[in-house]
């Protein structure tokens, strides 16, 4: 494999964040960077509707090659955490998101290739968070997302196709029960996470 693939499936692989040596950052807002033009507002970690708790393996397809990365996920109504490992159980990067910040950290000498950590919790939310707490944040910017049973299509503002994630649950199972294929049309890779275990709590209702 050469170095260019290597790259391009670091930055590819959702769970890697562009930072330096263990050292936190903490951005103004909880938002993404589409382009140089373009930022787009996240949702709150509420706004899942319930709280999670994952295991999860992702493996990242670019061209021919393929890499992997374990990680764990917790969803609360207060925050979202992540956390991945090697392959050899060594942490390598987490990320909070609390507060409409993000902190984040990642083990020294990975930050060059690596993804920001709004990229990261964007394509995580995207996939399981609900079509009505996106709606606001991408009608702001002209784009919009069609769910069906098993799939979730996102429209850039040209009505053009970008995202297209299939969810392989069975029927009236939760997503994580499943496989789930991320694939972004535009840029040419796929993401398939595959949920190990996981726990699936309501929140309690507001008072």
């Amino acid at each position: 494999m050469n170095k260019t693939v290597k790259i391009a499936l670091s930055v590819v692989l959702s769970l890697l964040l562009n930072a330096c040596s263990m050292v936190s950052q903490q951005p103004t807002g909880a938002s993404i960077i589409i382009d140089q033009e373009t930022e787009l507002a996240l949702p709150l970690p509420a706004d899942l509707g319930y709280s999670l708790t994952a295991s999860q393996l992702i493996s990242a397809t670019w061209q021919d090659d393929t890499q992997q990365l374990p990680v764990q996920v917790e969803v609360t109504p207060e925050k979202v955490v992540l956390a991945g490992f090697s392959s050899w159980g060594t942490r390598i990067l987490s990320l909070q998101y609390q507060n409409r910040s993000i902190e984040t950290q990642v083990l020294s000498g990975l930050g060059t290739t690596l993804p920001q950590p709004e990229q990261v919790l964007f394509n995580l939310m995207l996939t399981l968070w609900p079509t009505e707490a996106w709606a606001q944040p991408l009608q702001s910017i002209g784009w919009h997302l069609v769910d069906t049973d098993n799939s979730r299509t996102v429209y850039d503002d040209n009505q053009q196709a970008i995202i297209r994630i299939d969810y392989q649950a069975e029927p009236g199972t939760h997503k994580t029960t499943g496989n789930i294929v991320f694939k972004h049309l535009t840029q040419g890779y796929t993401i398939t996470i595959q949920t190990l275990n996981s726990t699936i709590v309501d929140n309690p209702s507001k008072s």
